[in-house]
């Protein structure tokens, strides 16, 4: 895995998603209650202040917890929850050693469909129905995982030429156009729940 990610919107962090599938994962992990850019630089960041070019499992889960909570919360924070985002971390790389030898790649290496790949994400601590299907999708679109029935598996966020998530972000004007239609989704949904309360 070594592709150029805009995801971050810094190059150094960029670099490290597009190299290393633990910090695509980790910086997948913190994409929500958060812009983009700030979710995906973070493994970036983690990467810095463990004093390393890289992230690894080994050593995130073998870290203190309090220790770990204290440098993602160091200023500025890797995420507005820092607390609670450094334990899913933990859990998340605790989760790849005893099933993945600590290896993230080996969560999508080898599997022949879709389907597979959903679930094997789905199971991974934090990533609920919809983050399995986004980061399946990024690793379809951008990241040459393709097994059999990707797209379909990964559902909306697989379609061609679409501007849903990060999956489709590859530069600062596909980042717009994504903006525009979270921007949408939330008015509509906004306006199906006033429509709710007023009982239409």
């Amino acid at each position: 895995m070594d592709v150029t990610l805009h995801l971050a919107q810094q190059p150094e962090a960029d670099e490290l998603l597009g190299r290393s599938p633990l910090a695509a994962l980790v910086g997948m992990l913190l994409d929500q209650q958060v812009p983009m850019e700030w979710a995906f630089a973070g493994p970036y960041t983690i990467a810095q202040r463990l004093g390393t070019d890289d992230l690894d499992a080994h050593e995130i889960a073998a870290h203190d917890p309090e220790a770990f909570a204290a440098l993602l919360s160091e200023k500025p924070a890797v995420h507005r929850y820092p607390g609670s985002m450094a334990k899913r971390i933990q859990q998340l790389c605790q989760y790849l050693m005893e099933h993945y030898e600590g290896d993230a790649a080996k969560v999508w290496e080898g599997v022949k469909t879709g389907e597979e790949l959903l679930r094997r994400l789905k199971e991974l601590p934090g990533f609920g129905a919809q983050k399995a299907q986004i980061f399946l999708a990024l690793l379809g679109k951008q990241l040459g995982v393709r097994p059999k029935g990707w797209r379909e598996a990964a559902g909306a966020y697989g379609e061609d030429k679409s501007f849903r998530s990060v999956a489709d972000i590859t530069g600062p004007e596909s980042l717009t156009k994504v903006r525009a239609h979270k921007q949408e989704m939330k008015a509509a949904a906004k306006a199906e729940k006033a429509a709710k309360s007023s009982g239409k």
